[in-house]
């Protein structure tokens, strides 16, 4: 396979300006970072589209739909709440997730669709 390697050293200052101003501040990249970071791991993805198709479930319900304890899945809903993914509301002594908003759905749809893709 061929590797994709620059072959001569030039700079394009008009485009690397670009870019540059496009970025966003850094708290932004942070929070982005974060978010995919959260994403980055099979039971929070599974645990994300239990919540996108079922709208509300409870940790057990959770528990048992990806095959590991409540003290994981807690775990796991504690990561996905810091990167903004996930809500959450109390009924009594139980706690129901859902995901935080329609971005995180749209966020799961181009993902699994963007692995789906033949390369």
């Amino acid at each position: 396979m061929a590797r994709a390697v620059c072959g001569v050293y030039e700079i394009h200052p008009e485009r690397v300006e670009k870019a540059r101003a496009a970025l966003p501040e850094e708290a932004v990249l942070g929070k982005a970072a974060l978010l995919l970071k959260a994403l980055a791991d099979p039971t929070r993805m599974r645990l994300l589209l239990a919540l996108k198709t079922a709208g509300e479930l409870c940790v057990c319900d959770l528990a048992l739909l990806a095959g590991v304890s409540v003290s994981a899945v807690s775990h796991q809903l504690r990561r996905l709440r810091q990167a903004r993914l996930v809500a959450f509301r109390r009924e009594g002594k139980q706690v129901y997730y859902r995901l935080a908003d329609a971005h995180v759905a749209r966020l799961l749809e181009l993902a699994l669709e963007h692995a789906e893709e033949n390369t």
